[in-house]
């Protein structure tokens, strides 16, 4: 194949590139900033026609990850890079003949807010969706599945909270607040939710990618298959990075309140970076959310290869060498 793989910078998007090229496949990267290497890569704003247009030149694949992400900002940002970004893409890709789409999106496209158990990746849902990225992403996959077409097969993948060394959104940000001694439980923590770990997310996504003739027109969610409480996961995270277990509880109930006041005092002063809080974080580390992956794993040939344990493991190992390697 030949791959344009969009937010190519991200930590999935990297580990993705990496194995298509490992499998012989012609890639090219389109980010907003240069990566600093030899690949071939087309510098550009997925919302803006003519840099879409290059990207897409000569391809025929396109694996779409390049998204607004976070649980706070104005709704103008989600709207151009995952809506209007993910429509002109598919504009674009179209016109240029590219046979295969896979469109990367999120379990919280169908998420209401109520727990998930075992559950099938549900329609995507704008009008019941968590917060504006939850919202612009669903409006994003239904945009997507909609062009699905004979001769260009759309396929949308939903990885569930993807994780590995060197990732900035889940593991840095728990460690981060772990450091400073604000990361909490909320409730219990027994909620069960499953995670994918970054190889097998790249992985399932290339599979996507090589099957999307036969596929067109549906959406999987991705996950390794291997339901934890949340509690222990946390715990898992903040021990890979050498800290000890969380003390600190929070009712759920406080911790949807505070959300919500944080959220309002954040828009109110026009602040970009996240709040010590949100409803959406509260319900994601109060409510179980874990799918049933037989459907996943028959549709794209595909299993996780790389398991919790060792997962962790090389978490831990990555997070040791940098520990030693600190000059300080």
């Amino acid at each position: 194949m030949k791959v344009l793989v969009t937010g190519a910078s991200s930590l999935l998007g990297s580990e993705t590139l990496d194995r298509l090229s490992a499998e012989g496949h012609d890639t090219r990267a389109f980010q907003r900033n240069p990566s600093g290497t030899t690949r071939d890569e087309v510098l550009g704003d997925v919302a803006d026609p003519a840099a879409t247009a290059a990207a897409v030149r000569g391809v025929d694949t396109v694996i779409h990850l390049a998204a607004k992400v976070g649980a706070v900002g104005p709704w103008a940002e989600y709207e151009r890079t995952n809506v209007l970004g993910t429509a002109t893409l598919i504009e674009a890709a179209f016109a240029a003949g590219v046979q295969r789409f896979v469109h990367v999106s999120s379990p919280s496209v169908a998420h209401a807010g109520s727990s998930l158990v075992g559950a099938p990746a549900g329609p995507a849902d704008p009008s019941s969706a968590r917060g504006n990225y939850s919202r612009s992403k669903a409006m994003a996959e239904l945009t997507a599945l909609g062009a699905d077409v004979a001769g260009f097969s759309v396929v949308a993948v939903r990885p569930h909270l993807v994780w590995g060394p060197g990732d900035t959104q889940l593991v840095g940000r728990i460690v981060e607040r772990a450091e400073q001694g604000r990361m909490a439980l909320i409730g219990s923590g027994a909620a069960l939710i499953d995670t994918t770990y970054i190889d097998n997310a790249a992985d399932a996504l290339v599979a996507a990618a090589k099957r999307a003739d036969r596929l067109g027109g549906r959406a999987f969610v991705v996950s390794n298959d291997q339901p934890r409480p949340i509690a222990e996961i946390l715990n898992r995270i903040v021990g890979a990075a050498g800290l000890g277990p969380i003390g600190r509880r929070v009712p759920t109930r406080v911790a949807l309140g505070g959300g919500a006041v944080a959220e309002r005092a954040w828009a109110r002063m026009g602040r970009s970076d996240e709040p010590p809080m949100t409803r959406f974080v509260a319900e994601q580390l109060s409510t179980a959310h874990w799918f049933d992956q037989r459907e996943t794993q028959a549709a794209l040939e595909w299993v996780p290869l790389v398991s919790l344990k060792e997962g962790f493991d090389r978490l831990g190992a990555w997070f040791a060498n940098r520990r030693d390697s600190d000059p300080a």
